[in-house]
């Protein structure tokens, strides 16, 4: 059964998943890992979302203030054995829910061009691309979306 948390990123769970997604991320992102890691800090996110299976963490996802009226999705991951069992979107949806209680407008993130299951998860959960924005302008492996929150 599909449990999720709300919680911030001092969980123990969320630190050990988001390890989990950089050790993955260091392989599918070679060497523009560097690059990609400087803005994936997590002692600032302050709203992070667990997922459990069996009491088992399996997939997080977390958002930040992007400004007043959006945040930016970030630590999107789930572990490849929960993969393909709508953990993922379950775990966006309740970030998305969380953003709107708190009167967010908008969701905005950037994922590698390289990471192709990302790319179709997004699309797939409504995400529209978008030009990419802050430090990801102009960086040829970055792609950016945004998703008006209802």
């Amino acid at each position: 059964m599909l449990r999720l948390i709300r919680t911030n990123s001092d969980h123990p769970d969320f630190i050990n998943l988001v390890k989990d997604l950089d050790a993955y991320l260091k392989i599918v992102d070679g060497d523009d890992h560097e690059f990609y890691n400087q803005f994936n800090n997590i002692d600032v996110l302050k709203h992070t979302v667990i997922a459990y299976v069996d009491n088992q963490p399996v997939g997080c996802g977390a958002f930040k203030a992007f400004n007043n009226s959006s945040v930016e999705i970030k630590r999107m991951y789930t572990s490849p054995i929960a993969r393909n069992k709508g953990i993922a979107s379950a775990i966006l949806k309740d970030l998305e829910d969380w953003a709107k209680e708190l009167n967010i407008k908008s969701t905005l993130l950037e994922t590698g061009l390289k990471q192709t299951e990302a790319v179709k998860f997004y699309k797939k959960n409504n995400y529209k691309i978008i030009p990419n924005f802050g430090q990801y302008a102009g960086v040829e492996n970055s792609v950016c979306f945004l998703k008006e929150l209802k």
